[in-house]
């Protein structure tokens, strides 16, 4: 069933009939005629009762006719909205977890206040699971870990991370992963970029951990940490909306493994607008200049 035969079908019976409907569509009788017919076919039955040239429409006919407008009506919206170069309908966004409950507040509310129209819709998830979410059109744009390689994907780097490895607080100083007491790591499943940095610190110095405890959200990996179960690498701003940030040891680790940037990605070929609108809330607000007072003459 196809659009333009959901089109002929309502015409017909906006304009009461083949005749005027063929004109309305500037075809011939024939071609409206047939269409109508094999809409009936791939259905299975009679839209119309046919008396002379007299067309009423059965049960079966009206029951599609109200479907038709909804579906015909949804398209036209479809079209207007791929052409629209104002932000609209719903933006799927997804995020890490620590971006998403650290970094996107603030720029949330700012797309939200200028673009009133716009609906957002936030995932989290890793940044692999994501990127394909993206790739296949699940979602429209995605903020992860670099790096990010696929010729299908646009980028902008939007945050800048300080990674720290973060225990109770009175461990040790750390300075290589032989410091680490317990040798366990706290951490998303595999797919999280920080585990894997964190795994890759491990490696380098020929040190394997002794287990890795998976867990689902920041808090619990933090809470663990507090009570000495294990060590974890996080982004240094999550910290700051940790309210047992004191019972906290925060250690820093040596390059290349210390630093991280946010990717914004989208499709190429995807609609712009939402995506735009979202790439400018992410820039950090223009500082205000305090404009100095006038001099007062002596």
């Amino acid at each position: 069933m196809e659009i333009r035969d959901l089109v002929v079908f309502r015409t017909v019976v906006t304009a009461g009939g083949v005749t005027r409907a063929a004109r309305q569509l500037h075809r011939v009788q024939s071609n409206v005629t047939t269409r109508v017919r094999n809409l009936e076919e791939q259905l299975g039955v009679a839209l119309f009762l046919r008396e002379g040239r007299r067309m009423q429409l059965t049960p079966a006919g009206n029951v599609l006719l109200r479907y038709a407008e909804r579906i015909i009506a949804l398209a036209d919206e479809a079209r207007v909205a791929l052409r629209d170069s104002n932000p609209c309908g719903v933006l799927r966004l997804g995020a890490m977890e620590s971006t998403a409950a650290v970094r996107l507040p603030a720029p949330l509310s700012r797309l939200q206040a200028r673009h009133r129209e716009l609906a957002i819709e936030l995932h989290t998830g890793d940044p692999a699971r994501l990127v394909a979410d993206v790739v296949a059109g699940t979602l429209e744009a995605a903020l992860v870990a670099e790096p990010v390689v696929d010729p299908r994907l646009e980028s902008r780097a939007v945050f800048d991370e300080e990674l720290v490895l973060v225990t109770r607080s009175d461990h040790p100083p750390i300075r290589d992963p032989r410091d680490v007491v317990p040798r366990t790591l706290l951490a998303f499943q595999p797919g999280c970029p920080h585990r894997k940095r964190l795994e890759d610190w491990f490696s380098r110095a020929g040190v394997l951990p002794e287990r890795i405890v998976e867990m689902s959200s920041y808090h619990a990996i933090l809470g663990c940490a507090v009570v000495g179960m294990g060590t974890a690498l996080m982004p240094k701003s999550v910290l700051d909306a940790y309210a047992e940030r004191a019972r906290l040891g925060v250690h820093p680790i040596a390059a290349p493994f210390r630093r991280v940037r946010t990717l914004l990605v989208w499709r190429k070929d995807s609609p712009q607008a939402n995506v735009a609108a979202l790439s400018d809330a992410l820039k950090p607000p223009a500082r205000k200049v305090p404009r100095r007072g006038k001099r007062v003459p002596a």
